[in-house]
């Protein structure tokens, strides 16, 4: 796995350099809205024509009058270039370093400022059944990335009928035992082709939010639809990017 696109925000003068592939499995993942029912979860549709060298990414990111550096696509700690990639942003650009979005299989990271953390069920038993990997592993590796300093946000996806409402209080439970200082958001699942699932209602994700401001005082929620999740520059424009690899 490695990295393959890298993008522009001028306005909030940050890049991101996209991963492809992940190590999870999870049946409902979001890229499958591009890729179908048969598309393979973590992994985007359609595949690359090339990766990137990491000298290419370096020389581009050089000539960026960015503050910051996001790493995004699939699961983005398992591009074999991250660590490089992390250490040339700190100790050369002297920017700040994110993970867009990590499933936290592999946190901490030396060079790394934050991270936006999907945790998928707090069951044992469902974890593994959704993901295909340990969940006492993540878990422990997002209080070790706490513990070392990260900037953390945590979300979790409402999925009725597989990652339920005990799912979701389960894991604002244990977050409040690592901190309650962390920002915790629910999201609506968004249906996929071949998925069974439906979308949460207003109603079921007023209460997941209740649930959850019982443990702790920093919760959001979104319930986007299928459109809204392939245009996401339209609603926000951290979205507006431009491609330069």
């Amino acid at each position: 796995m490695a990295f393959y696109k890298l993008t522009y925000n001028k306005q909030h003068r940050f890049a991101t350099v996209h991963n492809y592939g992940c190590t999870f499995r999870c049946p409902t993942c979001s890229y499958k809205l591009r890729s179908g029912p048969g598309g393979k979860p973590g992994f985007a549709s359609p595949a690359p024509e090339r990766y990137l060298e990491t000298g290419e990414i370096k020389e581009a990111l050089r000539r960026l009058p960015i503050e910051n550096l996001s790493f995004m696509g699939g699961e983005p700690t398992v591009a074999k270039d991250l660590p490089e990639m992390l250490r040339f942003a700190k100790e050369e650009l002297r920017v700040g370093t994110r993970l867009g979005h990590t499933n936290g299989s592999r946190l901490p990271l030396p060079h790394l400022d934050g991270a936006n953390v999907g945790l998928k069920a707090w069951d044992e038993d469902l974890h593994r059944a959704v993901t295909g990997q340990d969940r006492k592993r993540v878990f422990d590796n997002v209080a070790a990335a706490h513990e070392a300093g990260m900037k953390l946000k945590v979300n979790v996806v409402y999925v009725p009928g597989l990652v339920e409402l005990d799912q979701v209080e389960g894991i604002a439970a244990w977050l409040s035992s690592v901190s309650s200082d962390i920002p915790f958001h629910i999201m609506g699942y968004i249906p996929v082709p071949g998925q069974p699932y439906p979308p949460p209602t207003p109603e079921q994700m007023a209460a997941a939010e209740a649930v959850s401001r019982r443990h702790l005082p920093d919760v959001a929620s979104s319930l986007l639809t299928p459109n809204h999740a392939l245009n996401l520059a339209d609603r926000d424009d951290r979205f507006a990017v431009t491609r330069l690899l």
